[in-house]
């Protein structure tokens, strides 16, 4: 037996915030990041509508790129204080993941985080609140996943959180937001997408429920990644959708080793964390390479490169193509080819290779690797890993 869980309701296109509107209840918290959401006015939007359905309002600010344990702590606590009936996360992924997060705890005070780490293991949510997401970025799809991903700064460890319970209630997804995203931010946020919609599309759990949702958000990415990083309005809209529609097929099919990858290398490395669109851009193809191995997983990829108008001859030269066309929008965009130029190669090789066993082993056991279409081990990911730093042939 398989599941397919989205949000109840999922609102889009222009002026989608005005479903704020119909929402019921007396207290409504708001999660939101770092200022952006405030400077361009869609805050005080959010708020007023929410106001004008007659809720009360706290804010809850400041959630960092990369979320950490903390903030979603002292999130929960702030929530247990207001005791909100709605929580609604506006901005990026990481808002809303921290949201996500903060609900479990805010619900279960007496819950650890260890208590959930084990992916669907998480207790029955509702209790004391629903859950309404705005994505202001074209990529996580957190608005309809059942995924949160919070980092443990001091162990430099990304944990993706997975439990159906944290699908949201309700979605918004308004372009009008995402047009604020400066073009580095639209680059990353939309190769994630992509990477979302690959991998659910190869992924073992991968069902006739999923791949027509994966499919179409390849189709737009390719035709509308590039021109909405340079603001195109049309194109923005198409890229929203997109990461929307990839978001729906891997909350469900799940995911593989790109995600595993960059989950445990975001916050490895004591030059700085690498963000999580850019590192999956760079392994994307990578990791094609060593999936397309197994021959199913080649035309699997094959089916992508045909949906992306790609030409080829068999199966291996269309998953060739496929990575050329992928590297070639990545180049286009402006995002490096491998570790080593990341940063201007702030990542130095002797900290990369000291990390190298912990990180492969981290990046094996995480979630994602389990529904990966091909295994790996220890040994195999850190030869890949090597592979993504110094920008070398998967012949393995």
């Amino acid at each position: 037996m398989a599941r397919f869980t989205l949000p109840r309701d999922i609102y889009h296109g222009k002026n989608a915030l005005e479903a704020l509107k119909s929402i019921k209840g007396d207290r409504a918290v708001i999660v939101t990041g770092g200022g952006s959401m405030k400077r361009h006015g869609f805050l005080d939007d959010v708020s007023h509508k929410l106001k004008d359905a007659g809720f009360e309002i706290q804010l809850i600010d400041g959630v960092e790129a990369d979320p950490s344990v903390e903030t979603v702590m002292n999130g929960a606590r702030a929530m247990r204080q207001f005791e909100p009936d709605w929580i609604v996360a506006i901005g990026g992924g990481s808002a809303i993941d921290a949201a996500k997060a903060m609900w479990v705890f805010y619900e279960y005070p007496d819950i650890s985080l260890e208590d959930i780490l084990a992916p669907f293991s998480f207790p029955t949510l509702r209790q004391k609140a629903r859950f309404c997401a705005i994505p202001s970025t074209s990529g996580t799809a957190s608005e309809v996943t059942a995924f949160s991903v919070i980092t443990d700064y001091d162990k430099g460890v990304k944990y993706p959180l997975a439990d159906f319970n944290i699908t949201p209630d309700m979605a918004i997804v308004d372009a009008s937001i995402a047009m604020t995203m400066p073009r580095s931010l639209a680059a990353n946020t939309g190769m994630d997408a992509m990477s979302h919609a690959i991998e659910a599309y190869v992924s073992t759990l991968h069902c006739d429920y999923t791949d027509p949702l994966a499919i179409q958000a390849i189709r737009l990415i390719n035709e509308n990644l590039i021109p909405s990083c340079d603001a195109d309005e049309t194109a923005r809209q198409k890229m929203h959708d997109a990461s929307c529609l990839a978001g729906m097929a891997f909350s469900n099919a799940l995911l593989g080793i790109v995600h595993s990858m960059a989950h445990k290398t975001g916050a490895a490395f004591s030059s700085g964390h690498i963000p999580h669109g850019l590192a999956n851009a760079m392994y994307l193809p990578k990791v094609i390479s060593y999936n397309a191995k197994d021959e199913p997983t080649r035309a699997r990829y094959a089916q992508i490169a045909r949906a992306m108008g790609i030409d080829g001859t068999d199966d291996g030269e269309l998953t060739d193509n496929l990575k050329k066309r992928l590297c070639e929008m990545r180049d286009s965009l402006g995002i490096p080819s491998c570790i080593a130029k990341f940063d201007s190669g702030s990542i130095g090789r002797d900290e990369f290779y000291q990390k190298l066993p912990q990180i492969a082993r981290l990046a094996v056991s995480d979630a994602c690797t389990l529904s990966n279409p091909r295994r790996i081990d220890d040994i195999t990911m850190q030869r890949l890993f090597e592979c993504c730093y110094n920008d070398l042939e998967v012949d393995f």
